[in-house]
């Protein structure tokens, strides 16, 4: 079972203050997560670090330059699935030049951060986007556990004080 390395980068926009934010999102348009709304990222390739592949992914999808990204979380999906095995690396970036482009994964579009829970998103970025998205949190670090046909099952949540289960 190889496990796939992938990246996740929120782009946020500072409106007129910090509770007045947007956050880039993706509706898919094809698997995995078809038909859900998600952050832009993909697979990181052979030759690249995590950090490299975020930049690359949210351009290629984005048309968005980004000049600083932070690491914001780190995240394990597991499922008795060999196809379905993946190690995440969850970035926020709000210092990014460019225009949105046409992407071929699905449709962009800016979103109130406090809307993103409003739509419909996998089951385990419900649980860690407000961890993510909030710069007042430490890392957030956690493994989600699925059946053979992707419902989740559980998340162990990992902080300072351990791990906390929170299905």
């Amino acid at each position: 079972m190889d496990r796939v390395l992938g990246t996740l980068v929120y782009a946020r926009q500072n409106l007129s203050s910090d509770k007045d934010r947007r956050v880039l999102m993706l509706h898919r348009n094809k698997e995995p997560n078809k038909g859900l709304w998600v952050a832009p990222g993909g697979k990181v390739e052979l030759h690249e670090s995590p950090l490299e592949c975020a930049i690359r992914e949210l351009r290629e999808e984005t048309g968005l330059s980004a000049n600083r990204m932070t690491l914001r979380g780190v995240v394990t999906e597991v499922s008795p699935r060999e196809d379905y095995q993946w190690l995440l690396f969850i970035y926020v970036t709000d210092d990014f030049e460019g225009e949105l482009i046409a992407c071929d994964e699905g449709h962009l579009a800016w979103v109130d951060v406090s809307a993103v829970s409003l739509l419909p998103i996998p089951q385990a970025d419900a649980i860690f986007f407000p961890h993510v998205i909030n710069d007042h949190e430490p890392l957030y670090q956690a493994k989600f556990a699925y059946d053979v046909d992707l419902n989740l099952l559980h998340a162990d949540e990992f902080g300072f004080e351990g791990v906390s289960d929170v299905a």
